[in-house]
């Protein structure tokens, strides 16, 4: 059954156009600006399946503008296009899948997924400390305060994501909230204002808000589980984040950091 784009489709969806595509000489400003579209209707479904027509109507082009369009995104792998066909070979829907290439090619992980070896060691200092959570968290909440020097530059996009994500409470219930659900609040903030840091926020239409709180959730039971274990968790912050990365980077479904590295008495990894 062919899906059709309606005004519940395109309700409250959050477009974004990472740098690769923002600053890409190779791409004219529409495809640039219809990226972002694309990138919004992926939210629901995980991909976008609006028409020609829709893009037509909505830029005021001809369908077949939007077919070349298209086409040159695919082209530079900035997407990729599945046609779905009925058992009569007939065309019942287009499916457009962000394909994230350029950045993940670019990235360097710092942390070990399944049925890999080890990439490079975590030296202390990059483990994150609550001295660390708190700078931000007090930077959130009384604004005239730096935020802390590792985000310098971005404060204006980390405000927005916490916005968006509803991480920026009122101190009167901060005032009222119970210590586990302040830590929660620190370490969702500190997750998501790194993401902007490694350039990677622009994956963020994958996860809502209630996707990330029960992430948040599976890990703490994670934690709980590999308690005085040989898997035991060191810095939970930490083990948040690259399973959060995790999860955006990862096209195949759920992610969880494997925390399987041995580590020395001073917490460093070996």
């Amino acid at each position: 059954m062919r899906k059709i784009m309606n005004e519940e489709h395109k309700a409250n969806y959050y477009a974004m156009i990472p740098a690769y595509i923002r600053y890409n000489n190779q791409l004219k400003f529409a495809e640039r600006l219809m990226y972002g579209e694309i990138t919004a209707l992926s939210n629901k479904e995980g991909y976008c399946f609006a028409s020609n027509r829709y893009f037509a109507n909505l830029y005021g082009v001809s369908q077949s503008t939007i077919s070349r369009w298209i086409s040159h995104l695919a082209e530079l792998n900035s997407i990729k296009v599945e046609v779905i066909r009925n058992e009569k070979k007939e065309i019942i829907e287009r499916r457009i899948y962000l394909t994230d290439t350029p950045y993940v090619q670019n990235c360097v992980y710092s942390y070990m997924q399944k049925n890999q070896q080890p990439i490079r060691k975590m030296s202390k200092d990059n483990i994150i400390n609550i001295n660390m959570l708190d700078s931000l968290y007090n930077y959130i909440i009384n604004k005239e305060k730096k935020i802390p020097k590792e985000f310098q530059g971005y404060e204006n996009q980390i405000l927005e994501i916490l916005n968006k994500y509803e991480m920026i409470y009122p101190i009167e219930l901060l005032n009222r909230m119970s210590e586990d659900n302040i830590e929660k609040v620190k370490v969702i903030s500190y997750a998501l204002a790194l993401t902007v840091k490694d350039n990677v926020d622009y994956l963020l239409y994958k996860m809502s808000r209630e996707k990330i709180l029960s992430l948040y959730i599976e890990c703490k039971n994670r934690e709980k589980e590999n308690e005085n274990t040989e898997n035991q968790i060191m810095s939970f912050t930490n083990y948040f984040y690259k399973s959060l990365k995790g999860q955006l980077l990862n096209s195949k479904g759920p992610y969880f950091f494997e925390p399987k590295i041995e580590e020395n008495e001073e917490g460093e990894e070996i």
